[in-house]
């Protein structure tokens, strides 16, 4: 019994460090992209330096399918590089379940499978933003440099953000996309493809937690490392905290203030 139970827990080790090493490859991949530009033309660094300032409205470059490609790609590397750390504590607990579970199933192809899904609904999102970001570069509201041209816009975007940062429907998703074990415990389903399904589930709810707070990006600056940074440490933060609603709700009134300041000088 106790040469079967060391084996399974030498079984279990070898498999958290499959996923914590495979987690750990692609994230430093994405953010090594993002940092080189992620086909942008120029690297992060280079587009942070010219933030700073509300830039001035300039006239819309039509976009090509390489262009809207390209920009799509920005956005899925960015939210891979943010996302996918979050889910570590998941993705850990999912793979030790899966082996207990599904003996027939290698539980790091299931974690793969669970990895999938949840990007996959990143990639989703990302899809969305590149055609946000190409409706407010055709409304001149960022520049073809994705910097925001309008302090109105600015301001909104912040009032809107806060105020989501308050509702029922952000702490319900927050509530599901941090707590591994209640997750698991009601949404678990078997085989590979049920993995997939469950990271389709897991990525939605924090999609729901997390998409206004990524839209905070069109103010900051798309490709500003300080905002990518920032936004990704309180994404981790307020899975993390113990208050999680203390955290969000201070979140959000801190947006919304700065907002309504933004808002002020506007008029």
């Amino acid at each position: 019994m106790t040469s079967s139970s060391s084996a399974l827990e030498s079984i279990l080790k070898r498999d958290r460090l499959i996923v914590i090493v495979g987690l750990s490859a692609v994230s430093i991949l994405a953010w090594a992209y993002t940092l080189a530009g992620v086909g942008m033309g120029m690297n992060a660094f280079e587009m942070t330096a010219m933030g700073g300032a509300v830039a001035a409205p300039a006239s819309p470059v039509p976009w090509s399918p390489l262009r809207a490609l390209a920009v799509f790609m920005m956005w899925y590397v960015m939210m891979i590089a943010m996302m996918l750390p979050t889910a570590a504590p998941m993705l850990l607990l999912y793979t030790a379940l899966a082996r207990r579970r599904q003996a027939r199933a290698r539980s790091e192809i299931a974690a793969a499978a669970f990895a999938a899904g949840y990007l996959a609904i990143w990639g989703l999102f990302s899809a969305a933003a590149a055609l946000a970001q190409w409706a407010f570069e055709m409304s001149r509201l960022l520049t073809p440099m994705m910097q925001s041209t309008s302090a109105l816009f600015d301001g909104l975007l912040l009032l809107a953000a806060g105020a989501y940062q308050l509702t029922s429907l952000k702490q319900a998703c927050l509530g599901r996309c941090s707590q591994p074990v209640g997750f698991i415990s009601r949404y678990w389903r078997s085989g590979i493809g049920g993995a997939f399904r469950m990271g389709v589930a897991h990525g939605t709810f924090c999609l729901g937690c997390c998409w206004f707070l990524m839209a905070l990006l069109f103010f900051g600056g798309v490709m500003n490392l300080y905002w990518i940074a920032g936004i990704a440490t309180y994404v981790l933060a307020e899975k993390l905290a113990p208050q999680q609603r203390w955290l969000s709700h201070a979140a959000g009134w801190a947006l919304i203030l700065f907002g309504g300041v933004i808002l002020l000088r506007a008029v």
